[in-house]
């Protein structure tokens, strides 16, 4: 832990999650977090009906699972998905036996589950990228919408999720004015989660916040990435953004031998 204290990365989901809530207001925007174990699983579970199981350590959304309760006329019992297979039990001891048995051999987390705005029918969540500049002010510098492959849980670039400008996501829930007050809004989120994690790791230089957004438009922040990869922009058509990361990241000593 000393030795990430003292770096520009942090991979631990567990202690980024635990600097943020540090931050009373900060609070509105995490969803609960546990460890994973059989009891919590249970627990959060009950509470929440719809979570989502990840690897304390781990990038691009691998190992992740969805689980959820299933309560119907027809049938009444547990489901997980991991990538694209998809599970069902009738008790929670074979929904946890199997879980076990398919999840990362590594600590996990189980993290309350936001139910994600679509688009076309598709979950959708957030980038939102926070760097240093030279005189070591937090900015904003980019911003993408991340859309689920039709299969996965997850919308990461690297498991065939697509990068769409946000601003077309949010047509549907959105418009002029009000969406304007709403990206600024995510901005200034963006900045003050960047503040909040300077206070007890100072070195970071630019960070990747991953941000879900409910049926109400509440923001939630589901991860924060200490080396977010800048290529997620430029698979957006418009590149001023990916110019604008970019530049930042190699004034921060990233991406070096990139041509921008």
């Amino acid at each position: 832990m000393k030795q990430e204290r003292k770096g520009r990365t942090l991979t631990s989901k567990w202690i980024k999650t635990k600097a943020l809530l540090k931050n009373k207001e900060m609070r509105n925007y995490i969803p609960e977090t546990r460890l994973y174990s059989r009891s919590s699983l249970r627990t959060m579970i009950r509470k929440h009906n719809m979570v989502y199981v990840k690897p304390i350590n781990g990038t691009a959304g691998n190992g992740v699972i969805q689980a959820s309760k299933m309560a119907n006329r027809r049938f009444s019992g547990y489901r997980y998905q991991l990538g694209t297979m998809k599970r069902v039990f009738r008790s929670f001891d074979e929904f946890y036996t199997s879980m076990n048995r398919n999840k990362l051999k590594r600590p996990y987390l189980v993290q309350q589950g936001i139910r994600l705005l679509t688009f076309n029918g598709l979950r959708f969540d957030v980038r939102v990228m926070v760097q240093r500049t030279a005189k070591l002010d937090w900015r904003t510098t980019g911003y993408v919408g991340r859309v689920s492959h039709p299969k996965k849980i997850v919308t990461n670039y690297h498991s065939q999720g697509k990068p769409l400008p946000l601003e077309q996501l949010l047509d549907p829930y959105l418009k002029g004015k009000q969406k304007h007050r709403y990206l600024a809004q995510l901005q200034r989120l963006g900045v003050r989660i960047a503040k909040q994690l300077q206070r007890t790791y100072p070195n970071f230089r630019e960070i990747g916040v991953d941000i879900a957004l409910d049926s109400n438009l509440h923001p939630w922040v589901l991860e924060v990435n200490t080396a977010p990869d800048v290529h997620i922009f430029n698979a957006i058509r418009d590149k001023r953004m990916f110019r604008t990361v970019l530049r930042y990241s190699k004034a921060n000593g990233r991406y070096k031998k990139v041509k921008g």
